[in-house]
């Protein structure tokens, strides 16, 4: 992110490709960062964006997911769960640390360094206009989507 608040980044995205955040200009983005693929809090985020996504959809908005999971990862993860959105892969932090999401993180009695489950909203000229760190991934899609309409 940049001083104003404005967001770029691009990273390899599901179906192939690059996905820019610039590409998004124009719609609400929703990026969100979760820790891995086909775990049972990150399924539990993914599948409700899934089941909400024609709303977001009718409010203009672009949703990607964003973990350090390969691309082949995200496309069997994707394609268990049909998800009609984008997962990005960011194997090198690059963008995880733009947005500072790695953190110290207790694994069954084991520091790590790992994703905070975070989500970022930006409206259609690409400035920065709600983030949610350390959530719980019950209800919060259903929480971005109400906020998104207030935009």
């Amino acid at each position: 992110m940049t001083e104003n608040n404005k967001i770029e980044f691009s990273l390899p995205s599901t179906g192939g490709g690059t996905f820019t955040a610039s590409s998004a200009h124009g719609r609400n983005l929703v990026v969100y960062f979760y820790p891995k693929d086909d775990t049972p809090g990150c399924t539990t985020e993914a599948v409700q964006f899934r089941d909400l996504y024609e709303a977001f959809q009718k409010a203009d908005c672009v949703i990607v997911g964003i973990s350090r999971d390969s691309l082949k990862s995200h496309e069997n993860f994707k394609s268990k769960f049909t998800l009609p959105f984008e997962l990005l892969s960011d194997e090198d932090e690059k963008v995880c640390r733009q947005f500072d999401v790695i953190k110290e993180k207790n694994m069954y009695g084991k520091q790590v360094m790992g994703i905070e489950r975070s989500t970022f909203v930006f409206d259609k000229t690409g400035a920065l206009r709600r983030e949610w760190r350390k959530l719980k991934a019950e209800g919060h899609a259903q929480e971005v989507l109400d906020f998104i309409k207030t935009l």
